[in-house]
């Protein structure tokens, strides 16, 4: 296949550098799968596409590795398992790492109330631990989906004091802390500020001192400035839909905390056997890391602190994944095994968690039980139950209603027998009308629910029954108050 010089060129060194693409004693059983292993990435390996690097860990050593597609598109230069990945959430375990290494230095415990560090913290009336923070149960709404509802887009540049201020404007939580699960990218965010704080240092620094370097990693870092330049850096892409080829989807974000942490496979590797040997922080810091989250009520979650907990096919496995403009990555851990993968990819629609799971099946089948059947049934959306509304209806929800906590504007207005939205930012500039009229169900007189972004509109009236707000429901965040303003006024 015709794939470019430097493709070939970067296959080739990425080859040489390992050995060629096999285990190292290079048996036939080994040749076998590496070759199924290449099989799972053959879709990404066509001319001129995106892809993925690959790293399998055994026993402390990089048993394979190997890149598939491109790292950029316009210099046609190839991954290799050298090239560099913004892996997204997956960061979240180097977070909850550093704050571990600062309990350890006696510097802060988790159970101290996070407004100690950030007094400026809106008063709930409860404590919220940095405990909370690090499982998901402060119940502080998830201020990524609060910068989206805002119309917010990924490619804009965004600043530590942009993200805390969101932050700052929310008047409620989502729950009580410690009663429920809810993912949020803001507990993780806010432990940055708490690194900062406690150690005089950034999070980009304190984790450069304190992990990175210690083990070698040398190309990993967390990127707090958009304007950096990171050497061997993979771009990320989407596909477009109409037309064919692809889109660059980086984001310009500079906060840190719930992302941010860019590396690659190979030394990804040395922070895997890290969970082995705990050469940073000791057994005491591998147990806390891993010990799973508890609800009030005493549920045990499957989430510990950065990571997730869970059983695949029998075996126990730690791991997280990672989402972030096109990027796409997964760190999966069989511990009992002393086995990992890590998949980083650079095109949004890989699946690298499908993939790293793949290929487990091929190295660990032996151990593991019989992959279930497929459901027989399908899995159908649920919406609340629908109810006509006439034309003339939708004429009371049209008009402008204003959040303070988002401090944007969402407009409504009646389309061809529907509601089409659109969000306004505070400077009166239309920033996104990504939500569609055809989305929007009834599913009464005074709620609306669009089901493929889990929004849900839960209107009010007044004394006379004209409607005078609504409150919004938005996967991650519950309850934001929106106002009506009178016509004219944004």
């Amino acid at each position: 296949m015709a794939i470019g010089s430097k493709l070939v060129s970067g296959v080739l060194a990425s080859a040489l550098a390992f050995g060629g693409p096999r285990a190292s004693n290079g048996s036939v059983a080994d040749e076998k799968k590496t070759a199924a292993v290449d099989e799972i990435f053959a879709d990404l390996t066509k001319a001129g596409s995106p892809g993925c690097a690959l790293g399998v860990y055994r026993d402390g050593k990089i048993v394979y590795a190997k890149g598939y597609g491109l790292a950029n598109l316009e210099e046609n230069s190839a991954i290799t398992p050298q090239s560099v990945f913004d892996i997204g959430s997956t960061s979240k375990q180097f977070t909850a790492a550093s704050i571990l290494l600062l309990e350890k230095q006696g510097k802060l415990s988790l159970n101290d109330d996070v407004q100690k560090y950030i007094p400026e913290l809106p008063d709930y009336g409860q404590k919220i631990k940095i405990l909370h923070l690090l499982n998901h149960t402060s119940g502080l709404r998830d201020y990524l989906t609060l910068m989206e509802l805002a119309g917010i887009n990924t490619d804009s540049v965004t600043t530590d004091e942009d993200a805390l201020q969101m932050i700052l404007r929310q008047k409620a939580l989502n729950f009580a802390p410690g009663s429920e699960w809810l993912y949020s990218n803001t507990g993780f965010f806010l432990l940055s500020v708490v690194v900062k704080r406690v150690s005089g240092k950034t999070l980009r620094e304190f984790a450069a001192e304190n992990i990175f370097a210690p083990l070698a990693m040398t190309h990993s870092q967390y990127r707090d400035d958009h304007t950096s330049l990171i050497p061997n850096r993979a771009m990320a892409y989407d596909a477009r839909e109409k037309g064919g080829g692809y889109s660059l989807n980086v984001s310009y974000f500079e906060q840190t905390g719930d992302g941010a942490v860019h590396t690659s496979v190979e030394d990804l590797s040395k922070w895997d056997e890290n969970f082995y040997s705990g050469q940073i922080g000791g057994k005491e810091f591998l147990a806390e890391i891993q010990e799973q989250g508890k609800l009030n009520n005493g549920k045990v979650l499957d989430y510990a602190k950065g990571l997730r907990i869970a059983d695949y096919r029998g075996l126990r496995t730690v791991s997280h994944g990672g989402s972030w403009g096109g990027y796409r990555a997964e760190l999966l851990r069989f511990p009992e095994q002393h086995f990992s993968v890590a998949c980083l990819c650079n095109l949004g629609s890989a699946g690298s968690s499908a993939r790293a799971h793949r290929v487990a099946d091929i190295y660990l089948a032996s151990l593991m039980t019989p992959r279930p059947d497929k459901a027989l049934t399908e899995e159908r959306e649920q919406f609340i139950d629908v109810v006509d509304l006439k034309s003339d209806s939708l004429l009371a929800f049209v008009g402008d209603f204003w959040s303070d906590e988002l401090r944007a504007t969402y407009r409504f207005r009646k389309l061809k027998g529907s509601l089409k939205l659109s969000i306004i930012g505070a400077d009166g500039t239309v920033r996104s009308t990504g939500i569609s009229a055809d989305g929007l169900v009834a599913g009464s007189h005074d709620i609306f629910r669009i089901g493929s972004q889990q929004y849900t509109f839960h209107f009010t009236r007044d004394a006379r029954g004209e409607v005078n707000g609504f409150t919004l429901d938005a996967g991650r965040t519950r309850g934001l108050k929106f106002v009506r303003l009178l016509p004219g006024k944004i």
